[in-house]
């Protein structure tokens, strides 16, 4: 079978948060940084067939100590970028075919990865959706009248729903999406990378909805709560 190509964004310095080290890093009550617990899921859904990238830049070092055998892309520009030039990075080292990614802060259910997977195998470009809740401070989305993402932003008005961190684009969409991360500003978020492929080039972006399932990005303390408690209910996952 084709390998998966997988890309985690772990260059951030997660200032939010308040630790001394990278936001990948922190330890949830398992004992486990959340950067263990994204390779474990990742490991047990594609097993073999996994090929991981880890974007460092902030204490890179510490990231590549806590992962030593994967493949690693440097964002030399850490401090003064955002999520859009570090998959700029990645997928400009990546091979042909889709990748999936995600940002090192989600804690989440593995079945997130299982959901995702025929678009991946079918090579569609896809975003992982909370449909339960819209917070303003949060990436959201709205859907063209093909049941595509047509907008997508934390600045969306009428969203339906979140989108969670964890994306796939198609091996065909790829060269459109790495013009709209080059175009992007800095402190660009990558959705806006996708926006702009929507936009520009007609990329079809699925929805995926993974309401029932939990995916939490850990901005702040609260959030780290709200991943822990999510993982103690659900004793089946990773």
């Amino acid at each position: 079978m084709d390998a998966v190509q997988a890309t985690i964004l772990a260059a951030g310095m997660g200032t939010r948060l308040g630790r001394p080290f990278p936001k990948p890093l922190t330890p949830l009550e398992d004992g486990r940084s959340i950067l263990a617990q994204q390779l474990a899921n990742l490991t047990a859904v594609f097993g073999d067939r996994l090929r991981l990238t880890v974007v460092v830049g902030f204490k890179h070092e510490s990231v590549m100590e806590a992962v030593p055998d994967v493949l690693f892309a440097y964002n030399e520009n850490f401090d003064r970028t955002n999520t859009c030039k570090s998959l700029l990075k990645a997928l400009r080292s990546s091979h042909d075919g889709p990748v999936l990614w995600m940002n090192g802060d989600v804690v989440f259910d593995p079945e997130v990865l299982r959901r995702l997977q025929p678009y991946l195998d079918g090579d569609h470009s896809a975003i992982a959706v909370n449909t339960s809740a819209v917070a303003d401070e949060e990436v959201k989305y709205t859907l063209d009248d093909e049941g595509f993402v047509k907008e997508l932003s934390k600045t969306v008005v009428g969203g339906l729903g979140e989108s969670v961190g964890i994306n796939v684009i198609a091996g065909v969409d790829k060269p459109a999406l790495l013009r709209g991360l080059e175009d992007c500003d800095d402190q660009d978020y990558f959705e806006r990378g996708i926006q702009l492929a929507v936009e520009r080039d007609g990329v079809r972006v699925a929805a995926v909805d993974i309401s029932d399932l939990f995916a939490v990005e850990v901005d702040f303390e609260e959030d780290l709560t709200r991943a822990n408690a999510a993982r103690r209910a659900d004793p089946t996952a990773q």
